[in-house]
């Protein structure tokens, strides 16, 4: 199984506790982990279903830097993190 987890910045609009979702593409562990909290599907993903700018989402601490071709295989045992990228001054 895949863990995501939402970090508490995305969690305060919508809780959802980590999930645990089968192994795939990027986009369907992501889509599978929403599932839990559809609602949330709107902070993370834009109408063209890529990942919002104000999103970072990392695979095994790794930056996804591609936010619309989100094919990239996420296996059994790989940790997916969503948060919300931040910047100030």
């Amino acid at each position: 199984m895949v863990k995501v987890e939402f970090a508490a910045s995305l969690r305060r609009h919508v809780e959802c506790v980590p999930q645990q979702v089968r192994p795939g593409s990027l986009r369907t562990v992501l889509e599978a982990a929403l599932q839990a909290a559809p609602e949330l599907a709107s902070y993370v993903f834009d109408d063209q279903r890529a990942i919002r700018k104000h999103v970072a989402v990392f695979i095994n601490q790794q930056m996804v830097t591609n936010r619309s071709h989100l094919e990239q295989p996420v296996e059994s045992g790989d940790c997916v993190l969503v948060i919300q990228a931040l910047t100030g001054g």
